[in-house]
């Protein structure tokens, strides 16, 4: 029997952050010619052990050997050394530099003979990539393209593909795929990350389940199925009512009108979505990073243009209006990201609990005024602060996420758009914000929430849509919420009712 040879071998690993345990105690191993596809929920340490392996991580404890040496000390020089290469997620190209400069920085060969290599390899995966073009005029996909021919003139041993054909069209992942056959033939091993799974049994010779970052299920391909895959994914008190505690909301939506309504919108990144959202409603927006439900929610709200499609708030057509009418219309938005594009980091609490109310009050501000709403927003919704002066970037996670509610509270909205609302909090503050949620819902707000975390959208949704690469695939009922539901729906694999899409 033909023994191939070990190439890498992680043996204990763990890795912390802020007191966040991504990686506990993780081991597995690769050898020549073997595709091991590593499958996980957001937030699995996927990346996390890939970029360990790359050095641009160190782990707090564990070992790495690489072709059956230990590695003492990891960087990404040693990495490249040793013939393993990473291919991210998201390109990171010059972007004032061509093509060629991307692909040749770094390199000690001869310029001619990495540019005859390139290509070859362009014209062997039938790509159409101009060398002479600059990065910036690139397509996210022809950026995608530009990383992965990197990583293969780096003559990599091990290659590392992290959601490689997200950006892909179908006809440009067939033709990877390809050549991935070719790399296996060749020796090299790939770690290939995906939420796809239909590549999984395309391309992997075995598979990796990431659960809470350990690695709860590893073998050949030929021994799973997809659906043991994706009960593989599911905590392991899925079968639990996900809604202990919080009261669903069931609406006979025949006999009154829904607050939001999409018909049928296209844009950048989705197609074709479709839903209603009633009065005292939380409706989830269920699927995997990337499925497209932040360019939904941000084509809705008016950060990004709409190509067709209407969308319509208590029966007022706000397709496209601008972000500022949006708000006068009812709808407000909690984005994603609060330190970028939710908070005035140098600013008092004050000031961003108010600023999108005391705006309208004339040119001079209204202290009093400014001083009553912080007030009762701080003692409805528990703020902790020294005062109403003091910067929000002092505060915690959690109470800088309250003082967003705070102010899209202040505006009056009928509809809040709550955008990964839990993102990054601790486990009190996350319990303190579904307080919040509930407690909004009864009072008649409604909610459409995008959660990546499938207990949190399991728990508040009363009704779930599943967004899968940019399509509304199936929408979760009332009685249908479960963990599995909810988890087969995100991987596009749910084979229950679609009557509410």
């Amino acid at each position: 029997m033909d023994v191939k040879k070990q190439l890498v071998r992680f043996d204990d690993i763990h890795k912390t952050f802020n007191q966040n345990e991504v990686l506990k105690g993780v081991s597995l191993e690769i050898h020549e010619s073997e595709v091991i596809s590593i499958i996980g929920g957001n937030g699995a340490g996927k990346s996390t052990l890939m970029k360990i392996l790359t050095g641009v991580y160190k782990a707090d404890s564990g070992s790495i050997e690489v072709n059956g040496e230990k590695v003492l000390q990891f960087n990404p020089s040693i990495a490249h050394e040793k013939g393993i290469y990473l291919v991210p997620q998201e390109p990171l190209l010059f972007p004032n530099m061509t093509v060629e400069q991307n692909l040749t920085i770094g390199l000690s060969r001869k310029k001619i003979e990495v540019r005859d290599q390139a290509k070859k390899l362009i014209q062997q995966l039938g790509w159409d990539l101009e060398l002479t073009r600059l990065a910036i005029s690139l397509s996210i996909a022809e950026q995608q393209q530009v990383e992965i021919i990197k990583g293969l003139l780096r003559n990599a041993k091990v290659l590392i593909l992290d959601e490689p054909t997200s950006s892909l069209t179908f006809a440009e992942t067939k033709s990877l795929f390809m050549l991935i056959e070719k790399l296996k033939a060749e020796g090299v091993g790939i770690f290939y990350i995906t939420h796809r799974l239909d590549e999984v049994f395309q391309i992997s010779t075995h598979a990796v389940i990431l659960r809470d970052g350990k690695v709860t299920l590893k073998g050949d391909i030929q021994d799973f199925t997809k659906e043991m895959l994706i009960n593989g994914l599911l905590p392991i008190d899925s079968k639990r009512s996900g809604s202990e505690g919080y009261k669903k909301n069931f609406v006979n939506r025949d006999k009154v009108e829904p607050i939001l309504k999409v018909q049928n919108i296209c844009g950048d990144g989705f197609k074709n979505i479709s839903f209603e959202i009633f009065k005292g409603e939380v409706v989830g927006l269920a699927g995997l990073v990337g499925a497209g439900r932040t360019e939904i929610a941000e084509a809705i709200y008016g950060i990004n243009k709409i190509s067709s499609g209407k969308v319509y708030l208590n029966g007022k057509d706000i397709t496209d209006l601008h972000v500022g009418r949006t708000i006068d219309s009812g709808l407000a938005y909690i984005p994603e990201d609060r330190f970028l594009n939710g908070t005035f980091s140098i600013s008092s609490v004050s000031s961003n609990v108010t600023a999108q109310v005391i705006k309208n009050q004339g040119f001079f501000l209204n202290e009093k005024l400014e001083e009553e709403i912080t007030n009762e927003y701080v003692n409805k919704l528990s703020i902790k602060i020294s005062n109403q002066h003091e910067e929000i970037k002092s505060l915690s996670g959690g109470n800088q996420q309250k003082v967003i509610i705070a102010r899209i509270l202040s505006t009056n909205p009928q509809l809040i758009i709550m955008d990964e609302p839990t993102r990054g909090i601790d486990a009190a503050a996350r319990s303190d914000i579904y307080s919040i949620i509930t407690q909004l819902k009864e009072q008649g707000y409604s909610i459409l929430l995008i959660s990546s975390d499938l207990e949190e959208i399991e728990r508040i949704s009363d009704r779930i849509y599943a967004i899968y690469r940019g399509t509304c695939k199936h929408c979760l009922g009332f009685d249908e919420i479960n963990a599995a539901n909810v988890m087969s729906a995100a991987f596009g694999t749910y084979k229950g009712s679609d009557r509410h899409v």
